[in-house]
């Protein structure tokens, strides 16, 4: 139910209150099975983490760090609220240790030391927070990118800023979406570790 509170108002709506409402009974109640509103946070992001596919100890790491990322920016979007609680709190319960462990466990049977997949963890990770974040708050749909760009065109005259109207043009006429990929810095990401993999 702290799900469903959140995922509709975002989590500035999720109050003790609210919940027992929502649940038909007092919010003193609620006190028996939960310390605090902080501990129905960790509980939701629990929820939340088991969503995501984990890499699969002893599977091809690439392959398997990809449906990872790409399944945690899938879940990430359905429950707008959680990429924040994700990287603002220290999440400690059972279901995150498990999803960090298998994740650091996946890259160092693939033969990286602890300390670069610690930081291929973090790169990655940092993509799929930020990539999430960023579609969660654009301000525009991409199907409405074209007109925008062409809107924008006069004030980014090609004799001052030849390279940003030229690109803005080829998303005005659809030459170009515009739409950014979550694939594409995931795969370069994942490319660059390959090769770091290799070189080692």
């Amino acid at each position: 139910m702290a799900i469903r509170i959140a995922d509709k108002g975002g989590i500035g709506s999720l109050s003790m209150r609210k919940l027992a409402q929502a649940l038909g009974v007092e919010a003193m109640s609620l006190y028996n099975h939960v310390a605090n509103k902080e501990d129905v946070l960790d509980g939701i992001v629990e929820i939340v983490v088991t969503k995501i596919e984990l890499p699969a100890i002893g599977a091809g790491w690439k392959g398997a760090m990809r449906r990872r990322a790409i399944s945690a920016h899938e879940v990430l979007l359905r429950h707008p609220w959680a990429a924040m609680l994700f990287v603002s709190r220290i999440n400690v319960g059972p279901a995150m240790l498990r999803y960090v462990d298998e994740t650091i466990g996946c890259l160092h049977t693939a033969g990286f030391s602890y300390a670069v997949a610690d930081h291929a963890c973090n790169a990655i990770d940092n993509h799929i927070y930020g990539f999430t974040q960023q579609a969660l708050n654009f301000p525009l749909e991409p199907s409405k990118y074209g007109d925008a760009a062409a809107e924008f065109l006069p004030p980014i005259p090609a004799n001052q800023y030849p390279h940003l109207h030229a690109l803005s043009e080829q998303v005005s006429n659809g030459t170009h979406d515009g739409v950014q990929d979550f694939c594409f810095a995931l795969d370069l990401i994942l490319d660059g570790l390959e090769r770091l993999h290799h070189d080692d």
